[in-house]
């Protein structure tokens, strides 16, 4: 198997985790820096947008690693799509497909459910309250809980930050009471 049939592949946790796990030293001994995302919309508003809103009004230049990081996985994200696609159909659970076809949610042939997010249930009740309200909840609870699952999860846990413990939980919590409890009555929409 050549190097790129291997990229290709999904890699087991014990790769990927401590792979991902290992960017928390490297961030802080190369440069005091921690990981995060969320705060570079925060950067780019603030570079962007001339009104003298408080919140950005700082010096974002000190943070424009930031932006170079996110660039980064922004363009890795086109070479996966251009050069490393791999076409091998998504492997869906068996109960896990019965339970989405009571759901009329049959195509996994992307990364998420064709039936579920596409341009034109955008504008149904379902379609609305998934991406669009969904989308507001998303980042009104990142700006809440001063950061995302990545900062809280991987940066704030290992170096041992009770509000990222606390956050972390708190994901966690609301992530099991939407998929099990608000999700199906939306899909159900």
């Amino acid at each position: 198997m050549n190097l790129i049939e291997l990229i290709k592949q999904p890699w087991p946790w014990y790769v990927a985790g401590p792979l991902i796990g290992l960017m928390v030293p490297t961030l802080l001994i190369v440069g005091n820096k921690s990981l995060g995302i969320s705060s570079s919309l925060r950067h780019v508003c603030a570079a962007c947008v001339p009104a003298k809103i408080p919140f950005f009004s700082y010096d974002w230049k000190k943070e424009i690693w930031n932006l170079f990081f996110v660039f980064g996985i922004f363009i890795g994200g086109i070479i996966t799509v251009l050069y490393l696609k791999n076409d091998a159909p998504v492997l869906v659970h068996p109960d896990l497909a019965t339970e989405l076809a009571s759901y009329s949610i049959t195509d996994y042939s992307g990364l998420v459910p064709v039936e579920l997010f596409n341009w034109g249930s955008l504008f149904t009740a379902r379609g609305f309250i998934l991406m669009v309200i969904g989308g507001f909840l998303v980042g009104f609870g990142t700006r809440y809980a001063g950061g995302c699952t990545s900062g809280h999860a991987i940066m704030g846990l290992s170096t041992l930050q009770l509000p990222s413990l606390i956050a972390t939980i708190s994901f966690m919590v609301g992530g099991f009471i939407m998929a099990n409890l608000i999700l199906p009555f939306i899909l159900s929409l």
